[in-house]
């Protein structure tokens, strides 16, 4: 199994980010089913301020490009995609169309 850890930041809007959040709250099931079907075994999202930070742990048969290929032929995630690019923002460094950016690992216990 596999751990990605990924950022993103939020509109810095206190409105918009409790809209985020309540959206968090009750993902649509079509899109917990998305994130299973692509062998994605847990995520968890956490928030400071404006920023976002993601933990993914994966199975042996996930690929970003294969969770990729799939996400652009499912009309209900790139409706969802849509919606939460109303309140996300790229991170400064994101190239464009850029938006969750892996973050490089710099340290470990163990």
């Amino acid at each position: 199994m596999a751990r990605h850890c990924l950022a993103l930041d939020l509109q810095n809007d206190p409105v918009l980010i409790a809209e985020y959040e309540a959206y968090h709250r009750e993902v649509w099931p079509e899109i917990k089913k998305s994130i299973t079907d692509s062998g994605i075994v847990n995520m968890e999202i956490y928030r400071i301020a404006d920023r976002l930070f993601m933990i993914m742990d994966v199975d042996d048969n996930f690929s970003f490009e294969k969770k990729g290929a799939a996400d652009a032929t499912n009309p209900k995630v790139q409706e969802w995609e849509a919606l939460m690019w109303k309140y996300q923002k790229a991170l400064p460094v994101a190239k464009p169309g850029e938006k969750w950016l892996m973050m490089d690992k710099i340290f470990s216990l163990h």
